[in-house]
């Protein structure tokens, strides 16, 4: 996957279909918080997600606490967000039934 830098105009057209992320750190990450019932469902939520991450060796800045999950992607080596960082979003937003 490319590992280019995204222009402003890719990340602005991305997030009209992905509106539950924010844009942090001037255009250099994208975050979410998300809430599940209990802490199984968010453990088994990142245990999908990180095998997904492993595979494409693309890894999110993350923590829980009990019911809640924060994410933070960004590609460290380039210095911002790139393809990387939109495709392990959507493939979170399919797990959790938000895919566009």
């Amino acid at each position: 996957m490319n590992s280019s830098l995204l222009s402003r105009e890719a990340l602005d057209e991305w997030r009209v279909r992905h509106s539950g992320w924010l844009v942090e750190s001037g255009e250099r990450a994208i975050a979410r918080r998300l809430e599940f019932a209990d802490f199984c469902q968010a453990f088994g939520f990142m245990t999908r997600v990180a095998l997904v991450a492993e595979r494409s060796s693309h890894h999110p800045e993350w923590t829980n606490v009990y019911n809640r999950v924060d994410i933070r992607l960004t590609t460290h080596d380039a210095g911002g967000l790139t393809a990387l960082d939109l495709a392990l979003a959507e493939y979170i937003d399919e797990q959790l039934g938000e895919a566009s």
